[in-house]
C-alpha cells in the first residue's frame, strides 16, 4: 500500500452533498427537484459508503488506521492529549472509520460520538470499542448533515477527511456550529505527495474534481478556518514524526486546533 492510501482514511464520511439542505431544491440545468435523498447525488453517496464498506475489513492494516505498534499508538494518544481538555469531554470524532482514536479517547474518559458514512466502519468501531470495555456511540452518517441532531459537543475531531468533501469550507462551517461556546476543533490533515495514486484501488469516480483532492495545504486550511474561530488558530506539524505514521514520510502533514 501507499501513503496515498493511508492518507484518505477517515474519508470514509465522503459525500458530494454541497452543503446541508432543509429540503429539496431545483436543479438549476433541469428545474427539476434535487431531493438529496434521491437522484444522482444520492447514487454517489451510495457509492462512497460502498467504496468504504469494502475497505473495512483491511483498514486497520494501515499502521495509522489499526494502531496496532505500540508506539504509534501511544504516539497518537500523546497527541490527542496535547489537544483535547484534561477534563472529560463530549467529543464527535468525524469521519470515525474503524473507531482507533475514538478508543483513545475513550480511554482518556471523554466521551465521544462517532459518525462515518459507511456502515461497516461504523460496525467495527463499536467492536472495537466494546472488546476493549470501552463506552462509545457511533453513528452511520453524513459528515455534512450529521445524524446528531441540534446536539452540541466540547471538542469536534477530524483526521483526513477534508479530501473527500465536495464544499469543505461548508463542512467547515456546519462543524464548528456543532461546537458549544469556547469549544475546540481538531482537524489532522495534510497535502499528500502522491496524490495522484491511490494503492491500486481507484477512488470514486469524479473525485479529481474535488477542491481539495490530494488533501490540503496548512496555511490554506488555516485561512479557511480563521474566520469560522473566534478565538485562535494554531498548527503543529506532524510530518517529522514517524511513530504516528508507522515510518518516514515525506508529505505534509499536521493538526489545526481552533477554539471557538
Amino acid at each position: 500500500m501507499t501513503e496515498r492510501r493511508a492518507d484518505p482514511r477517515t474519508g470514509a464520511s465522503a459525500d458530494p452533498r454541497t452543503g446541508a439542505s432543509a429540503g429539496p431544491s431545483a436543479d438549476p440545468r433541469t428545474g427539476a427537484s434535487a431531493d438529496p435523498r434521491t437522484g444522482p447525488r444520492a447514487d454517489r453517496r451510495a457509492l462512497i459508503a460502498a467504496y468504504w464498506d469494502a475497505a473495512a475489513a483491511s483498514f486497520d492494516g494501515e499502521a495509522d488506521h489499526g494502531l496496532g505498534a505500540a508506539p504509534t499508538r501511544a504516539a497518537w494518544a500523546r497527541r490527542l492529549r496535547s489537544w483535547l481538555p484534561a477534563e472529560p469531554a463530549d467529543v464527535l470524532d468525524v469521519g470515525c472509520g474503524t473507531g482507533s482514536l475514538s478508543l483513545l479517547l475513550a480511554e482518556d474518559g471523554h466521551r465521544v460520538t462517532g459518525v462515518d458514512l459507511a456502515p461497516r466502519m461504523v460496525e467495527r468501531a463499536r467492536g472495537k470499542l466494546a472488546a476493549a470495555g470501552r463506552a462509545g456511540r457511533f453513528l452511520a452518517g453524513d459528515a455534512m448533515e450529521l445524524p446528531t441532531g441540534e446536539e452540541r459537543f466540547g471538542v469536534v475531531l477530524c483526521r483526513h477527511l477534508l479530501w473527500t468533501l465536495p464544499d469543505p469550507e461548508s463542512a467547515l462551517r456546519a462543524w464548528v456550529n456543532r461546537l458549544r461556546p469556547g469549544g475546540r476543533l481538531v482537524l489532522i490533515e495534510g497535502r499528500w505527495r502522491e496524490a495522484d495514486r491511490s494503492g491500486g484501488r481507484p477512488y470514486v469516480a469524479g473525485a479529481d474534481t474535488l477542491p481539495w483532492c490530494g488533501g490540503v495545504g496548512a496555511g490554506e486550511l488555516a485561512e479557511a478556518v480563521r474566520p469560522l474561530a473566534g478565538g485562535g488558530v494554531r498548527v503543529e506539524p506532524l510530518g517529522d514524526e514517524a511513530e504516528l505514521w508507522g515510518g518516514p514520510v515525506e508529505d505534509e502533514r499536521y493538526a489545526l486546533i481552533a477554539d471557538v
